[in-house]
Protein backbone atom coordinates (compact mmCIF):
# COMPACT_ATOMS: atom_id res chain seq x y z
CA UNK A 1 0.00 0.00 0.00
CA UNK A 2 1.35 3.43 -0.76
CA UNK A 3 1.79 6.44 1.19
CA UNK A 4 -1.48 7.38 3.47
CA UNK A 5 -2.82 10.80 3.59
CA UNK A 6 -5.27 12.59 5.16
CA UNK A 7 -8.57 13.72 3.15
CA UNK A 8 -10.82 17.09 4.80
CA UNK A 9 -13.50 18.90 3.86
CA UNK A 10 -13.41 22.37 4.79
CA UNK A 11 -16.54 25.20 4.76
CA UNK A 12 -15.67 28.58 3.87
CA UNK A 13 -18.64 31.37 2.66
CA UNK A 14 -20.84 28.61 2.05
CA UNK A 15 -19.12 26.86 -0.26
CA UNK A 16 -17.33 23.15 0.53
CA UNK A 17 -13.75 22.52 -0.59
CA UNK A 18 -11.70 18.43 -0.89
CA UNK A 19 -8.27 19.49 0.31
CA UNK A 20 -5.67 17.05 1.17
CA UNK A 21 -2.43 16.42 3.81
CA UNK A 22 -0.07 14.15 2.94
CA UNK A 23 1.34 11.88 5.98
CA UNK A 24 4.36 13.05 7.32
CA UNK A 25 7.56 11.28 6.40
CA UNK A 26 10.41 11.52 8.70
CA UNK A 27 13.47 12.77 6.57
CA UNK A 28 15.96 10.30 5.86
CA UNK A 29 19.88 10.27 7.29
CA UNK A 30 22.27 11.30 5.30
CA UNK A 31 24.51 8.03 4.12
CA UNK A 32 27.46 7.66 7.02
CA UNK A 33 29.91 7.34 4.08
CA UNK A 34 29.64 10.72 3.01
CA UNK A 35 28.78 12.15 6.28
CA UNK A 36 32.40 10.96 7.28
CA UNK A 37 33.83 12.50 4.62
CA UNK A 38 32.24 16.04 5.46
CA UNK A 39 33.16 15.67 8.77
CA UNK A 40 37.05 15.44 7.39
CA UNK A 41 36.22 18.42 5.80
CA UNK A 42 35.42 17.56 2.57
CA UNK A 43 33.51 20.15 0.55
CA UNK A 44 31.97 17.96 -1.80
CA UNK A 45 31.01 15.87 0.50
CA UNK A 46 29.25 18.30 2.43
CA UNK A 47 27.09 20.15 -0.68
CA UNK A 48 25.47 16.78 -1.18
CA UNK A 49 24.45 16.82 2.56
CA UNK A 50 23.37 20.75 1.93
CA UNK A 51 21.27 20.11 -1.17
CA UNK A 52 19.41 17.24 0.56
CA UNK A 53 17.99 18.87 3.86
CA UNK A 54 18.13 23.04 2.59
CA UNK A 55 14.96 23.12 1.34
CA UNK A 56 12.61 21.34 4.28
CA UNK A 57 15.72 23.88 6.62
CA UNK A 58 14.91 26.66 4.57
CA UNK A 59 10.88 26.06 5.19
CA UNK A 60 10.83 25.73 8.50
CA UNK A 61 12.60 28.91 9.09
CA UNK A 62 10.72 31.25 6.74
CA UNK A 63 7.65 29.86 8.48
CA UNK A 64 9.28 30.68 12.08
CA UNK A 65 10.80 34.20 10.87
CA UNK A 66 8.21 35.24 8.64
CA UNK A 67 10.67 36.72 6.05
CA UNK A 68 12.15 35.28 2.95
CA UNK A 69 15.07 37.47 2.55
CA UNK A 70 16.12 36.55 5.84
CA UNK A 71 15.22 33.26 6.07
CA UNK A 72 17.62 32.63 3.39
CA UNK A 73 20.81 34.77 5.15
CA UNK A 74 19.85 32.27 7.89
CA UNK A 75 19.46 28.90 6.53
CA UNK A 76 23.16 29.45 5.03
CA UNK A 77 24.26 30.22 8.61
CA UNK A 78 22.66 26.94 9.95
CA UNK A 79 24.43 25.19 7.32
CA UNK A 80 27.67 27.19 8.00
CA UNK A 81 27.27 25.83 11.58
CA UNK A 82 26.56 22.79 10.45
CA UNK A 83 29.60 22.50 8.84
CA UNK A 84 32.36 24.16 11.90
CA UNK A 85 30.05 21.60 14.59
CA UNK A 86 30.62 18.08 12.13
CA UNK A 87 33.69 17.07 13.22
CA UNK A 88 32.44 16.82 16.55
CA UNK A 89 28.94 14.95 15.58
CA UNK A 90 28.40 11.22 16.47
CA UNK A 91 27.94 8.93 14.15
CA UNK A 92 25.88 6.92 17.13
CA UNK A 93 23.44 10.15 16.87
CA UNK A 94 20.75 10.99 14.10
CA UNK A 95 21.85 13.57 11.81
CA UNK A 96 18.83 15.59 10.88
CA UNK A 97 17.98 15.66 15.21
CA UNK A 98 21.01 17.40 15.33
CA UNK A 99 20.83 19.44 12.51
CA UNK A 100 17.26 21.24 13.70
CA UNK A 101 19.01 21.27 16.52
CA UNK A 102 21.32 23.57 15.56
CA UNK A 103 18.53 25.40 13.58
CA UNK A 104 16.47 25.41 16.65
CA UNK A 105 19.18 27.51 18.01
CA UNK A 106 19.77 30.24 15.37
CA UNK A 107 16.28 31.19 15.08
CA UNK A 108 16.15 31.60 18.53
CA UNK A 109 18.82 33.97 18.56
CA UNK A 110 17.20 35.70 15.53
CA UNK A 111 14.08 36.02 17.51
CA UNK A 112 15.35 37.33 20.60
CA UNK A 113 17.25 39.91 19.07
CA UNK A 114 14.06 41.26 16.95
CA UNK A 115 11.30 40.63 18.88
CA UNK A 116 10.26 44.28 19.06
CA UNK A 117 10.87 45.29 15.51
CA UNK A 118 8.05 44.10 13.27
CA UNK A 119 8.47 41.13 11.01
CA UNK A 120 7.50 41.05 7.55
CA UNK A 121 4.28 39.77 6.28
CA UNK A 122 4.86 36.36 4.15
CA UNK A 123 3.55 36.44 0.57
CA UNK A 124 1.74 33.10 -0.42
CA UNK A 125 4.27 33.43 -3.56
CA UNK A 126 6.88 32.43 -1.07
CA UNK A 127 5.43 29.37 0.24
CA UNK A 128 6.99 26.34 -1.45
CA UNK A 129 4.88 23.32 0.42
CA UNK A 130 1.74 24.43 -1.23
CA UNK A 131 0.40 23.83 -4.73
CA UNK A 132 -2.61 25.42 -6.02
CA UNK A 133 -3.96 24.21 -9.57
CA UNK A 134 -7.76 26.40 -10.93
CA UNK A 135 -7.96 27.20 -7.43
CA UNK A 136 -11.30 29.36 -6.51
CA UNK A 137 -10.15 32.84 -4.50
CA UNK A 138 -11.72 31.29 -1.26
CA UNK A 139 -9.65 28.45 -1.23
CA UNK A 140 -6.51 30.54 -1.29
CA UNK A 141 -8.56 32.53 1.14
CA UNK A 142 -8.84 29.66 3.64
CA UNK A 143 -5.16 28.46 3.00
CA UNK A 144 -3.45 31.90 3.64
CA UNK A 145 -6.20 31.66 6.91
CA UNK A 146 -4.10 28.70 8.07
CA UNK A 147 -0.80 30.40 7.35
CA UNK A 148 -2.24 33.00 9.61
CA UNK A 149 -3.31 30.78 11.99
CA UNK A 150 0.48 29.18 12.47
CA UNK A 151 2.36 32.81 12.32
CA UNK A 152 0.35 33.55 15.50
CA UNK A 153 1.46 30.54 17.23
CA UNK A 154 3.52 31.81 20.27
CA UNK A 155 7.08 30.31 19.52
CA UNK A 156 7.53 26.90 21.36
CA UNK A 157 4.05 25.94 20.02
CA UNK A 158 4.75 26.82 16.52
CA UNK A 159 8.84 25.04 16.58
CA UNK A 160 6.62 22.12 17.39
CA UNK A 161 4.01 21.97 14.86
CA UNK A 162 6.53 22.85 12.09
CA UNK A 163 8.66 20.44 12.63
CA UNK A 164 6.20 17.87 12.41
CA UNK A 165 3.71 18.86 9.71
CA UNK A 166 6.09 21.05 7.34
CA UNK A 167 9.71 19.04 8.32
CA UNK A 168 8.37 15.38 8.85
CA UNK A 169 10.15 14.87 11.80
CA UNK A 170 8.85 12.05 14.10
CA UNK A 171 7.72 12.98 17.75
CA UNK A 172 10.81 11.36 19.09
CA UNK A 173 13.32 13.35 16.80
CA UNK A 174 11.26 16.53 17.98
CA UNK A 175 11.74 15.87 21.07
CA UNK A 176 15.34 15.48 21.04
CA UNK A 177 15.89 18.62 18.72
CA UNK A 178 14.14 20.58 21.18
CA UNK A 179 15.90 18.85 23.75
CA UNK A 180 12.40 18.18 25.92
CA UNK A 181 10.26 15.62 27.07
CA UNK A 182 8.09 13.66 24.24
CA UNK A 183 5.10 14.28 26.34
CA UNK A 184 5.99 18.03 25.93
CA UNK A 185 6.41 17.83 22.49
CA UNK A 186 2.85 15.74 22.13
CA UNK A 187 1.00 18.36 24.34
CA UNK A 188 2.37 20.95 22.12
CA UNK A 189 1.40 20.01 18.94
CA UNK A 190 -2.41 18.91 20.41
CA UNK A 191 -2.26 22.48 21.23
CA UNK A 192 -0.57 24.36 18.01
CA UNK A 193 -3.22 22.25 16.04
CA UNK A 194 -6.37 23.07 18.43
CA UNK A 195 -5.30 27.10 18.54
CA UNK A 196 -4.94 26.87 14.47
CA UNK A 197 -8.81 24.98 14.12
CA UNK A 198 -10.11 27.30 16.79
CA UNK A 199 -8.46 30.04 14.99
CA UNK A 200 -10.22 29.47 11.65
CA UNK A 201 -13.33 28.83 13.30
CA UNK A 202 -13.71 32.54 13.87
CA UNK A 203 -13.05 33.35 10.62
CA UNK A 204 -15.85 31.30 9.22
CA UNK A 205 -14.16 28.34 8.41
CA UNK A 206 -14.81 24.88 9.66
CA UNK A 207 -13.08 21.72 9.36
CA UNK A 208 -14.90 18.15 8.97
CA UNK A 209 -14.72 15.05 7.79
CA UNK A 210 -12.01 13.48 7.80
CA UNK A 211 -10.88 9.96 6.13
CA UNK A 212 -7.34 8.31 6.03
CA UNK A 213 -6.89 6.91 1.99
CA UNK A 214 -4.02 5.14 0.20
CA UNK A 215 -2.59 7.79 -2.08
CA UNK A 216 -2.05 4.80 -4.47
CA UNK A 217 -6.09 4.44 -4.57
CA UNK A 218 -7.27 8.16 -4.05
CA UNK A 219 -8.11 8.83 -7.46
CA UNK A 220 -10.28 5.97 -7.42
CA UNK A 221 -11.58 6.86 -3.26
CA UNK A 222 -11.82 10.38 -4.23
CA UNK A 223 -15.15 11.63 -5.36
CA UNK A 224 -15.42 13.69 -7.97
CA UNK A 225 -15.31 17.75 -7.50
CA UNK A 226 -12.86 20.86 -7.00
CA UNK A 227 -8.59 19.79 -7.79
CA UNK A 228 -7.12 18.76 -4.39
CA UNK A 229 -5.18 20.90 -3.09
CA UNK A 230 -2.13 20.18 -0.01
CA UNK A 231 -2.60 21.95 2.98
CA UNK A 232 -0.67 20.95 5.98
CA UNK A 233 -1.61 21.37 9.72
CA UNK A 234 -5.59 20.97 8.98
CA UNK A 235 -6.24 18.13 10.59
CA UNK A 236 -8.31 18.10 13.72
CA UNK A 237 -6.35 17.97 16.63
CA UNK A 238 -6.52 14.36 18.97
CA UNK A 239 -5.52 14.18 22.42
CA UNK A 240 -2.13 13.45 23.18
CA UNK A 241 -1.24 10.35 24.20
CA UNK A 242 -0.65 9.76 27.88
Amino acid sequence: MGQLRWLVKISYKSREFSVYTAATLSLPQPDHGVLRKAQRGDERAFSIIVRAYQIPVYNYVLRMVGDRSLAEDLTQEVFLRVYQGLPRFSLRSKFTTWMFQVTKNRVLDELRATERRPRAVVDLDDIPPLEVVDAPFERLEAIDAVWRAVERLNVDLKMALLLRDVVGLSYTEIADSLEVTLATVKWRIWKAREDVQLALAREGIEIFEEREIPTVAATAVAPPGPTLVPVPVLAPPALPAA
